[in-house]
């Protein structure tokens, strides 16, 4: 009986000792110090291991037991976090990304702008490395350009390169599920070089227009083109990289080997030109239904449209007359204000 009694009685120290630490667990965990690390960094998911792997990667010291307090906690936004005071204790720490108080700028990715253009811009605005910029972007891109669609993004406002990429590419793709979401017929799965395909065609619209209307009706002589086996044969194509936004000449048609020169390949360019705008997504992939083949710009800024070679020609010779017309009359001008 006595052995009985021994034995429940250690088995209930036993227990007492597992309940006292038990109860001591989280009060040594809550004042295991937290290292500082950068005051501003940027959250990219609420998913536990990847808040774990950015206050890493930011500096601040956590461990395994931290992402199994994480998971009974409430999960952190997604978003821009300043933490000014480090704590001292470990629960008022985590407690802190729920409370995002930082200060936000406001920065604009334009249409048509290449990644080295927007990394320049970025670092002249912001005071920041344009090398860095462009290292991380590279390094996040899928295709090689149009990462990050055209329009105004929320940034820290003395956030750092790193930071500022990653928040732009992760703002961008929430942008894009949501057009994929909104515009894609019985909102199918969307493999990636089918949006490479997309954002390649988007960003030819983007280079050949800005107006809104006639983003579809070029979108319908590039689909009609590709229909037909024709070559695209647009200078928009060869305003990729470093030579985005220069005219393009007969002579740089001639010299141009690369597969981005439509006059001599077939097919669409190899990769995206350029940022793109939701309206040119829009009118990539849903085209208007013309049986346009050519398209040239006109004096007013507009472009004029065509189904033949003949309506085409007739095109550019009522162009090439009007613009002589103007020429004679400025000369005339020129001569009665001497007179």
């Amino acid at each position: 009986m006595r052995r009985i009694i021994r034995t429940k009685y250690r088995l209930l120290r036993l227990l007492a000792k597992i309940f006292i630490i038990l109860l001591l667990l989280p009060l040594i965990y809550n004042y295991i110090p937290v290292q500082k690390g950068k005051s501003t960094f940027y959250l990219s998911s609420s998913d536990t291991d990847s808040v774990i792997e950015t206050l890493k990667k930011n500096g601040y010291s956590v461990y395994a037991i931290d992402k199994i307090i994480l998971r009974y906690l409430k999960a952190p936004k997604v978003g821009w976090y300043t933490i000014k005071v480090l704590p001292k204790q470990r629960f008022q720490f985590f407690a802190q990304l729920y409370k995002k108080n930082v200060e936000i700028i406001q920065v604009k990715v334009y249409a048509g702008e290449t990644k080295r253009e927007l990394s320049k811009r970025l670092a002249k605005n912001l005071n920041l490395d344009s090398k860095k910029i462009l290292l991380n972007y590279t390094t996040l891109s899928k295709y090689a350009e149009a990462d990050i669609l055209a329009g105004y993004y929320p940034i820290k406002k003395e956030a750092k390169e790193e930071e500022i990429i990653t928040s732009l590419f992760h703002e961008s793709n929430k942008r894009l599920q949501s057009f994929i979401a909104t515009y894609y017929k019985n909102n199918h799965e969307v493999h990636e070089l089918e949006l490479k395909i997309l954002l390649i065609i988007a960003s030819i619209i983007q280079k050949e227009t800005n107006d809104k209307e006639e983003m579809y009706l070029v979108s319908s002589v590039i689909q009609n083109r590709l229909n037909k086996g024709m070559r695209l044969q647009m200078d928009g194509t060869l305003n990729y990289g470093k030579h985005s936004h220069i005219p393009i000449t007969p002579t740089r048609i001639r010299e141009d080997k690369s597969y981005y020169n439509t006059y001599k390949h077939g097919g669409i360019p190899p990769a995206p030109l350029s940022s793109v705008s939701l309206d040119a997504l829009k009118a990539a992939l849903h085209p208007k239904k013309t049986d346009y083949l050519f398209f040239m710009l006109n004096k007013k800024g507009k472009h004029d449209f065509a189904s033949t070679y003949k309506n085409h020609k007739e095109n550019i010779k009522a162009f090439r007359k009007k613009a002589s017309q103007k020429s004679d009359n400025n000369q005339t001008e020129k001569r009665a204000n001497k007179g």
